[in-house]
């Protein structure tokens, strides 16, 4: 994985982190956007740790249909979330995290879910009920060309759901559940995962009550 933060000490005390759990290998590390731009194409990272204080926003564009990216976010920034989600990150964590949660939340990446720290979640789920537009990166986009269970595996994406948890909550196979997804994403033009829960929020197939509730 390759670690993008603009502060040396925090940066070294990631990589130290990383190295030492057993399944994970750093493969670079960045201070700045363009450094991650061009090790993402060289290194080949399956996942990019990504500190959203930089110029971040910008390298995720970049980056994004390489590799997984993981943002690094604090409490005062739920802006550059609304804005990250929409250019395809895989996944939020505060940078106040435990150790075990931040190795967890690059683990699920990596294998493809997305993941929400639960403050994250709280927080966005509460620009929804508040109407925010900036969360709202589409205008109205019909849900007609989705089979039926094609529309419910968008909705219990929506809800935070892993692939296996939609398995088992629909008693089909986790490859099943992927197949459906796949579908969804092609026909509705999608990038990422995360982009399908902001999806599931604006055509209404989650109400945003309930998952504030769960979060």
């Amino acid at each position: 994985m390759l670690v993008v933060d603009d502060q040396p000490l925090f940066r070294a005390g990631l990589v130290a982190l990383l190295n030492a759990s057993p399944d994970l290998t750093v493969v670079g590390e960045a201070a700045d956007g363009d450094t991650a731009v061009r090790l993402a194409e060289s290194a080949e990272p399956d996942v990019i740790l990504l500190d959203i204080r930089l110029p971040g926003l910008t390298a995720l564009k970049r980056v994004a249909t390489s590799a997984r990216v993981l943002v690094l976010t604090t409490f005062d920034l739920d802006e550059y979330v609304h804005e990250a989600l929409r250019l395809g990150a895989a996944g939020f964590v505060l940078k106040e995290s435990e150790p075990a949660r931040l190795i967890a939340a690059i683990t699920a990446v990596a294998s493809g879910e997305m993941q929400f720290s639960p403050t994250v979640m709280r927080r966005l789920v509460a620009a929804y009920l508040r109407g925010d537009s900036a969360v709202s990166p589409w205008s109205s986009v019909g849900l007609d060309e989705l089979t039926d269970r094609e529309r419910e595996v968008l909705r219990l994406v929506g809800t935070g759901l892993t692939n296996t948890a939609i398995a088992t909550r629909l008693t089909v196979t986790e490859g099943t559940v992927k197949t459906h997804l796949n579908r969804v994403m092609t026909k509705l033009r999608l990038t990422s995962r995360a982009q399908a829960v902001v999806m599931a929020y604006e055509s209404g197939l989650v109400i945003p009550q309930t998952v504030a509730k769960t979060a």
